[in-house]
């Protein structure tokens, strides 16, 4: 079995996932997993699929024919694991600016955590007027990270921007 990732993305519309599971179906392939978003009008997502090796081309080709309905950028899957002892999961809760993403990556980047999972929102700040920025992140973190400094980063960073910083 091949594992391919799938990148789409075009203007949203109904029949968009409809479009991409009929080809992998009608070429055998298995859907897995996906994170798939309306943004600003834009329908847009990833997608794990599995597919027989002898099939792959002809999914891939199927795929492509899409264009004008989807983009689809089309990769092969890794099979190599990451050697992580562990995962964690931290939030951010501030008021909304620009670099807040760039700041926070750049701290796990800078400790060797690899992103595994991101989600980022903003929304209308209820009492306080302005915009609000949530994020919630999972990461895996290498045996050799060091955890208190890690800690310490993300606390300074986090009086540094004014964001509530919290790890799980």
């Amino acid at each position: 079995m091949t594992t391919l990732i799938l990148t789409v993305a075009g203007a949203d519309r109904p029949g968009l996932v409809s479009a991409v599971a009929d080809a992998v179906d009608a070429h055998g392939g298995n859907w897995e997993n996906s994170r798939l978003a309306e943004l600003a009008g834009t329908f847009a997502g990833v997608i794990e699929v599995s597919v027989a090796d002898d099939r792959v081309p002809a999914l891939q080709s199927a795929l492509r024919a899409l264009t004008g309905l989807l983009t689809v950028t089309i990769h092969t899957g890794s099979d190599a694991a990451a050697a992580a002892s562990s995962s964690l999961s931290l939030s951010v809760l501030g008021n909304d600016r620009p670099g807040i993403v760039h700041e926070v990556s750049g701290v796990l980047s800078a400790h060797a955590l690899s992103i595994s999972s991101m989600t980022t929102e903003t929304r209308d700040a209820a009492m306080a007027g302005g915009r609000l920025f949530e994020s919630t992140v999972t990461a895996t973190v290498p045996a050799s990270a060091d955890l208190d400094a890690l800690r310490a980063d993300l606390e300074h960073l986090a009086a540094e921007i004014q964001v509530d910083i919290t790890l799980a």
